[in-house]
């Protein structure tokens, strides 16, 4: 009785996980549907997580592991073949699907602390003779290292408007949205204070002559050493595998001058960020530029900076090396879309999952042993 009520368990913790997709509409006639949406999407993420990188992998994982997610769901009809799952995938709404994910997303870590970095993404096999490959803009919580919600676009110019959408669907009261400079934009500024977070959006060359004011600024009042502004100053040094990285971080803390100009929601500072690093006799400097409207001292901005690195590290390379997605050849209609929020899914719960194996290990697990696989699966 005692395995029965533990397999019970694992059943309800399964459907309440799919709870938060229960009202994704699905286009097909109901009369004809044999397998129930919330089945497939059972399969597709059971299968992700296992190590599945194409449809046909999924439809084969579905076909050895039949009796497993039968612990789960009916599965009645058994699962779909690998041209009926491209067929559904395909017609899926993509854009309902992602909101769904932000709701479940939004309930594994609430509101999320720190860093929410806001970053696109092209998966390049995705190409077709009559498509461009597709665009999705991500936003990643540093700090917990999940996906909280994606958006797909058109290409990367496309962002600019893809990135106001994402955090409509997002709450982010109290976090600091970073984003580089395709995401320095007026309205995005504003958007981000409307929902009461803060910003340091990356500044390059396309709003007009703000970076060129801010350049000939700071180059000023470096060589004033910054007597007539008010700054605060940090300093980091890192050395690993023979490299050595300084940054110097500036953050200029008058900044009326540059609102008289330029006119920029809630702005507070200017941050200087001078990097060198050193590789054997080889030195490289860098200077990079950021507005925020944080009115914090170097020491605590530098941080937030250096974290929005964790949405290239911790998810883009996560999906390149270990999902293989700049590999994956799924190109028709809506499928591309909607398989890149599947692993989105299946990365936030192997991320979540008990103990210290890496990423790609804990995959290889999942496919070995059908307990960590459910453990995943259930939380």
């Amino acid at each position: 009785m005692g395995g029965t009520a533990h397999e019970e368990d694992r059943i309800v913790d399964a459907v309440v996980f799919l709870e938060y997709f229960k009202d994704l509409p699905d286009g097909r006639q109901s009369a004809k549907v044999k397998y129930p949406f919330e089945e497939v999407l059972l399969l597709c993420l059971l299968a992700v997580i296992a190590g599945a990188e194409t449809i046909t992998d999924i439809a084969r994982f579905g076909q050895m592991k039949v009796e497993l997610l039968r612990r789960f769901r009916p599965f009645r009809e058994g699962t779909p073949s690998h041209d009926h799952l491209g067929d559904i995938l395909a017609t899926l709404d993509p854009e309902a699907f992602q909101r769904c994910f932000v709701a479940w997303a939004a309930a594994l870590i609430g509101v999320p602390e720190g860093v929410v970095a806001v970053d696109g993404k092209t998966v390049r096999r995705s190409k077709s003779k009559t498509d461009l490959p597709i665009h999705m803009v991500s936003a990643f919580a540093a700090r917990h290292r999940l996906v909280l919600g994606q958006v797909q676009v058109g290409d990367k110019a496309n962002e600019i408007v893809a990135i106001p959408k994402l955090l409509d669907m997002l709450d982010i009261q109290g976090a600091v949205v970073t984003i580089d400079a395709m995401g320095c934009q007026r309205d995005i500024a504003q958007k981000i204070n409307d929902k009461k977070a803060d910003y340091i959006l990356a500044l390059k060359g396309n709003q007009g002559t703000l970076l060129q004011d801010v350049e000939l600024f700071v180059r000023e009042q470096k060589a004033n050493n910054f007597k007539d502004t008010t700054v605060s100053q940090h300093q980091t040094v890192d050395a690993d595998h023979g490299r050595i990285e300084t940054r110097d971080i500036t953050v200029i803390h008058n900044v009326d001058w540059l609102q008289d100009r330029h006119h920029w929601p809630a702005l507070m500072a200017v941050v200087v960020v001078d990097s060198t690093r050193e590789i054997g006799d080889k030195v490289e400097r860098e200077t990079r530029f950021y507005i925020t409207s944080l009115a914090l001292m170097a020491c605590l901005v530098g941080p937030y900076i250096r974290a929005h690195w964790a949405v290239e590290n911790c998810l883009h390379w996560i999906l390149d090396c270990v999902f293989r997605d700049d590999e994956c050849r799924v190109r028709t209609d809506h499928a591309p879309a909607n398989f890149t929020t599947i692993k989105h899914m299946a990365l936030n719960l192997i991320r979540r999952a008990p103990g210290k194996d890496s990423m790609r290990l804990k995959r290889k697990v999942a496919a070995w042993d059908d307990r960590f696989l459910e453990t995943v699966i259930t939380g």
